[in-house]
């Protein structure tokens, strides 16, 4: 899956010329976090409510409010935006972008195409994806299986779906340390007893079941 299929187009972003009460108005209407800032079309730097409240003075200022307002007033984002932020193209893999976010311990990535902010994508977006992707929402019933982690596992169990007229939504391989690995195999069929007994038949152990309708 790409981040093109999951991203957020057209973002809410903000100018370096704004000032930080333009950035906390856009934040809090909107309920977003964090703000690509750009200029021209082109990506030059993130704004978050992190930088906001570290550039912002401190609740035991000697200022007045009225000080205080006139200060923020005049903080442009450019001065507090975080410059060079990490970003992805749109044709990168889903993985790819939660290993960079993984890395860069940040919770959103800008996308990126010919030098423009086509997107970007989040947290969220990832969580989205990987619901979807092992069918959790998907009615039908998802068995978990404990087999040996060695080569013809995933035919043999492909197999025995087939052999039952069984279609396959979903899959997905868990491994560990011992040399077993837990296979979750997804389908839309409710009545699954008969492929249950063929997949221990075959010297698989059923470890967890579970239908969504």
């Amino acid at each position: 899956m790409f981040v093109r299929t999951k991203m957020t187009t057209n973002p809410f972003t903000i100018s370096p010329d704004s000032t930080i009460p333009d950035a906390h108005e856009i934040m809090t209407k909107h309920n977003v976090k964090r703000l690509p800032v750009v200029k021209n079309g082109v990506l030059v730097g993130v704004v978050s409510r992190e930088d906001i409240a570290q550039a912002s003075p401190s609740k035991a200022t000697s200022f007045s409010v009225g000080e205080l307002t006139y200060l923020l007033a005049r903080t442009k984002i450019k001065t507090v935006m975080k410059k060079n932020p990490v970003t992805i193209g749109p044709d990168a893999l889903l993985e790819e972008a939660a290993i960079m976010m993984r890395s860069n311990e940040v919770g959103f990535l800008p996308v990126v195409e010919n030098g423009k902010l086509v997107g970007i994508i989040t947290e969220s977006n990832i969580f989205d994806a990987f619901i979807e992707l092992l069918g959790f929402k998907e009615p039908g019933t998802r068995l978990t299986i404990e087999a040996d982690d060695m080569p013809g596992v995933m035919a043999n169990l492909a197999g025995i779906f087939a052999e039952h007229g069984a279609n396959i939504t979903s899959v997905a391989v868990y491994r560990g340390s011992t040399g077993k690995c837990a296979v979750v195999v997804a389908t839309q069929s409710y009545n699954t007893e008969d492929i249950e007994k063929s997949i221990e038949s075959h010297g698989f152990k059923i470890i967890y079941k579970l239908q969504n309708r």
